[in-house]
């Protein structure tokens, strides 16, 4: 069975003409009370990310979502509406919302919300999308007001069951309290005569609790699904079990945009258990009735692929090399991404200049939980079980492959394992979707490690140009930044990438500096190699900020100051990145005396509304280039901070994965072909060679910043800076190996 391009889309936007809000929508006034309790409704508007929506093509306008049920006795119900894959947002956001309505948190049941807009996060425009530290951050005020209008209503019933002013009413957790009678209303019962109003309270930014009268939010509470896991009975995405379910294991093209050209099935079809082989546009499904079975007729299975897509003379040694020269190539016109003062006029009156050359290689996600799905079609309709970031995108991916409207599209959210950006695509799901179109049947597609590793959308390989102009004082009065990479965007966006005038905010991430120096500007130049490139735990950052930092550092030695010395005079404009600079210094003791071939080194990040800053203490051998990274030092200040056991997990993991990308990740593709199959050619870091982790938290600021991938970014030059310290090594190319390590040190 052979199905063609035409015959599916992936690419969907909602049909106007039809109603866009999910059929299990409730009406804007909620459930009135009885004696069931009450459920709470709430209209959400469509937030500063209304470009983000309009691009993926969403549905306009407002929708609803209930966010909290109360039950007679009490039992209280919160929504999560972000994806949990270890960064505990299953936890932190229903905090946000059982802080302001005062609930007894010992009494909350938490649920994944259904995928509706009205879940969805202001930060990506009402879209249920979970990533880019945008979580805390587009839901933070929304869900904590959601929860004061609850507190508010039940405040109003209990006034009037009560017979007294609702201003003489507080609340305690999961009670309101008339202290001049003594008189207390659980929130059960006030939930049994709650009216709902058709409009809920309004509640302006000073109506909300103030940091002080904080019960929840900042305080130690433990994570909701982490007992689950540890009994082994928590679902992911592997886990669904459907009945009459098949199985699929689908064979992709070896190198990016080939197709299957000559199938020969006979001896798959012979495999106990096989159902039907079906030829796909970019590849073979083969469906049975078990995933075993699947992939015994795989090996049997032989196809003749097409030559004939870009990706086929795609070498990533030689694309580094080709982008190295055009990032360095300043003649070569860019797209400027941002720019300040005059740096032309800079440069051409600087005492000085300095130039530095960076570069990493593409990077596999290696989540622990390889990628599947499972859907069942019926007709114009679905439902879909799948680990992804962005359900959104899975109902618009799936509304394309039947030709039908998003909200006929149910996704069913489990738990992920692990995302890092690589489950807000949509291939597996489309797997499932096609697949189960064409069986007729529910269908489970599953990703062995070896496709995982061989047909991710890595990390861009990019190489980076940076040049600084000096005045007669050693003072940086210019800095001109240029990346040169593959597009995230083009290829995921592509509307959004035309309209923008061809700029990745993604992959040129970082880029921007808080360092005082008045005339900067950095921009792009896209390569189109033909390889798709996608989302990677920090994305542009992890390699912008090793750039950045690398280079400060640079600057510093040439000039004969500490580096450190010299990062803090130039802090002036960036209090909270000078208050991080100073307490990681004193925590690792910076300055401190360490046997010879042992030092360390600094790096910090200042991107998403967080500061964060490191140092790495790291022992190298001369003679054979191997080193070890001992220790790691972290002082954070993510702004507001919900959840301060699980900041310092967030920081720990995000450098444990940051150490293990520099010391030896890296995806190799030849002639289009990914040579890396699974973890015994692709590196990931061992536990032997896993460093201590010391983690302090600051909180400035009146609102929270991103946590999940701020940890990641200073880990590459911290490495860098230390290795250069201890022996004298400059390695400017991630990952850092030994080999390199001795080439530097030969000069």
């Amino acid at each position: 069975m052979t199905i063609q391009e035409k015959d599916f889309s992936v690419e969907a936007t909602p049909d106007s003409s039809k109603d866009s809000s999910q059929e299990s929508s409730v009406s804007r006034r909620g459930f009135l009370a009885g004696t069931a309790g009450v459920t709470f409704a709430f209209a959400m508007t469509t937030g500063p990310g209304a470009k983000m929506r309009e691009a993926l093509g969403a549905a306009s306008g407002t929708d609803v979502g209930i966010w909290v049920s109360i039950a007679a006795d009490g039992a209280t119900t919160i929504m999560a509406p972000a994806s949990e894959m270890g960064q505990g947002v299953f936890t932190a956001m229903p905090t946000l919302i059982a802080e302001e309505m005062d609930a007894d948190w010992s009494r909350v049941d938490v649920q994944m919300s259904p995928t509706a807009p009205g879940y969805g996060n202001p930060g990506f425009g009402n879209l249920m999308v979970t990533g880019a530290s945008r979580t805390t951050q587009g839901y933070f005020m929304l869900l904590r007001k959601a929860g004061a209008q609850v507190r508010q209503v039940l405040i109003a019933s209990a006034a009037k069951s009560l017979g007294v002013p609702a201003s003489e009413l507080t609340t305690e957790p999961g009670v309101v309290v008339h202290a001049k009678s003594s008189r207390r209303v659980s929130y059960g019962d006030a939930a049994k005569s709650a009216m709902v109003p058709e409009k809920m309270p309004e509640i302006a930014d000073g109506d909300l609790k103030p940091k002080s009268e904080w019960r929840l939010i900042g305080k130690k509470i433990d994570r909701v699904e982490i007992p689950a896991k540890v009994r082994g009975q928590a679902d992911f995405g592997i886990d669904t079990q459907i009945d009459g379910m098949l199985y699929a294991s689908v064979m992709r093209a070896p190198a990016q945009g080939n197709k299957p050209l000559k199938v020969d099935d006979a001896a798959a079809k012979k495999v106990k258990g096989i159902k039907a082989v079906i030829s796909l546009p970019y590849g073979v499904a083969v469906v049975g009735e078990s995933y075993d079975a699947t992939l015994r007729a795989r090996e049997v299975l032989k196809v003749e692929w097409s030559k004939t897509a870009k990706s086929n003379s795609y070498d990533s040694d030689a694309a580094m090399k080709k982008y190295a020269g055009m990032a360095r190539d300043w003649d070569s016109p860019g797209v400027v991404h941002e720019t300040h003062g005059d740096t032309a006029k800079s440069f051409a009156g600087a005492a000085k200049t300095m130039s530095g050359e960076y570069q990493s290689e593409h990077l596999y996600h290696a989540t622990m939980e390889p990628m599947n799905a499972t859907a069942h079609v019926k007709g114009k309709e679905a439902e879909v079980w799948v680990a992804t970031q962005a359900p959104s995108i899975t109902q618009f991916a799936g509304a394309g492959v039947l030709k039908t409207a998003p909200p006929k599209i149910k996704v069913n959210v489990p738990m992920l394992g692990g995302g890092y950006g690589r489950r807000v695509e949509q291939d597996y799901a489309v797997d499932a979707l096609i697949l189960s179109n064409i069986t007729k049947a529910p269908v489970k597609v599953i990703w062995k490690r070896e496709d995982d590793v061989q047909h991710d959308l890595y990390r861009p390989l990019a190489a980076q140009r940076i040049d600084a102009a000096f005045d007669a004082n050693n003072k940086i009065v210019g800095w001109k930044h240029r990346i040169a990479a593959d597009s995230i965007i083009a290829r995921f966006r592509p509307d959004g990438f035309k309209k923008s005038g061809g700029k990745d905010e993604t992959v040129c991430d970082g880029a921007q500096i808080y360092y005082d120096i008045p005339n900067r500007f950095f921009d792009f130049v896209r390569q189109d190699a033909g390889i798709g490139v996608g989302f990677w735990r920090a994305v542009g950052v992890g390699y912008t900020k090793f750039a950045i930092e690398s280079f400060i550092d640079e600057i510093a030695h040439s000039i004969g100051q500490d580096p450190i010395a010299y990062r803090t005079s130039m802090q002036s404009g960036d209090p909270r990145g000078l208050a991080v600079t100073k307490a990681v210094a004193k925590m690792a003791g910076w300055g401190r005396s360490l046997p010879a071939g042992r030092a360390l080194g600094f790096g910090l990040n200042d991107f998403w509304n967080s500061k964060c800053a490191q140092i790495a203490e790291v022992s190298v051998d001369k003679d054979s280039g191997e080193y070890r990274v001992h220790k790691v030092w972290c002082a954070v200040d993510p702004g507001i901070i919900i959840s301060p056991d699980n900041v310092v997990a967030q920081m720990e993991g995000g450098i444990i994965m940051g150490v293990s990308s520099v010391m030896g990740e890296a995806v190799n593709i030849k002639g289009g072909v990914v040579q890396q199959s699974n973890f015994h050619d692709y590196n990931v870091l061992r536990m032997a060679d896993v460093p201590e982790v010391e983690v302090q938290l600051f909180e400035n600021g009146d609102r929270p910043g991103g946590v999940g991938e701020v940890s990641l970014p200073p880990v590459g030059p911290a490495i860098a800076n230390a290795i250069f310290n201890a022996v004298g090594a400059r390695v400017r190319s991630l990952p850092i190996t030994p080999e390199k390590v001795k080439a530097a040190l030969k000069g």
